[in-house]
């Protein structure tokens, strides 16, 4: 047993969707989440620019004892998911793979449509992941301004439907019968999205996906954490901490704590209820 938190990043609260997943699948895990919205976001960036701010954040965490860093921003996992593995011994898991890993197992005609920020779209990361699935015909959009309406905290107005109809022509022209929300954002969108898309389009979100992955990765080294009185848990197992029987949560940000803990309680439930500040030195 290991009883050090996870520990999940995105470039705002977009990667909340990938909480909700772990909270779900994994309830009795401790967790660390920095969402580092006093710089975000991370689409239109450079990628060395982005590269950088992900081995910040990997350190931050790092300095927390994680066990298992989850890199929950398709732009940071693009730019910097394999930089990130070849210096850390942490296990690192990006959304990307067990995002098109859902597709493919979702798809009935091959034809996937993916659409991401534009950074994300631009590195050809999942065009080149896309070889993993022969069968798949990968159909890419970028779709800016998507995340700053999320962060806003407006995923249904008017203005999000206008320029959810125009960004996601591409797919829609391609006869896509499943799309990847290539952004942890996305999900938040999920209502607008399958509105303009139709009904007979599966959409896709990395979040369960990475999760079931964590799970895997914990199981195969022992690693999941058991709370104390949980079957065949003893006093003194690796892993059991006295007193600890509730799992820890804790949510860091570069940004304003009250509007994260505003926005985040409202997108994630009533697990944000304290938001820690950082800030960069």
């Amino acid at each position: 047993m290991d009883g050090r938190p996870i520990g999940v990043f995105d470039s705002g609260l977009g990667g909340l969707t990938v909480v909700r997943a772990l909270l779900d699948l994994l309830p009795d895990e401790h967790l660390v989440y920095f969402g580092d919205t006093g710089r975000f976001p991370y689409g239109p960036k450079p990628r060395e620019e982005v590269l950088k701010y992900a081995f910040e954040i990997t350190e931050l965490l790092m300095g927390h004892d994680v066990k298992l860093i989850v890199v929950g921003c398709n732009s940071a996992a693009a730019a910097a998911l394999t930089e990130l593995r070849a210096r850390y011994e942490v296990p690192l898991t990006g959304v990307i793979e067990p995002g098109l890993r859902a597709a493919a197992a979702a798809t009935r005609t091959g034809r996937v449509g993916v659409i991401g920020t534009v950074g994300t779209i631009a590195s050809g990361a999942y065009q080149r992941a896309a070889a993993l699935w022969p069968g798949i015909e990968l159909t890419c959009a970028a779709c800016p301004g998507f995340v700053e309406f999320v962060e806003a905290g407006d995923v249904d107005s008017d203005q999000v439907f206008v320029l959810a109809e125009r960004l996601l022509a591409p797919v829609r022209a391609a006869g896509v019968d499943t799309l990847v929300l290539g952004c942890t954002h996305y999900p938040l969108l999920a209502r607008t999205i399958g509105d303009v898309m139709g009904r007979d389009v599966v959409l896709v979100s990395s979040g369960e996906e990475t999760a079931f992955e964590v799970a895997a990765v914990l199981d195969a080294v022992g690693a999941r954490r058991r709370p104390p009185g949980g079957s065949g848990v003893a006093p003194g197992d690796p892993g059991v901490s006295p007193g600890e029987a509730d799992a820890r949560r804790t949510f860091l940000t570069s940004g304003d704590p009250a509007t994260f803990r505003t926005l985040g309680s409202h997108f994630l439930g009533p697990e944000v209820d304290a938001v820690e500040a950082w800030r960069w030195s």
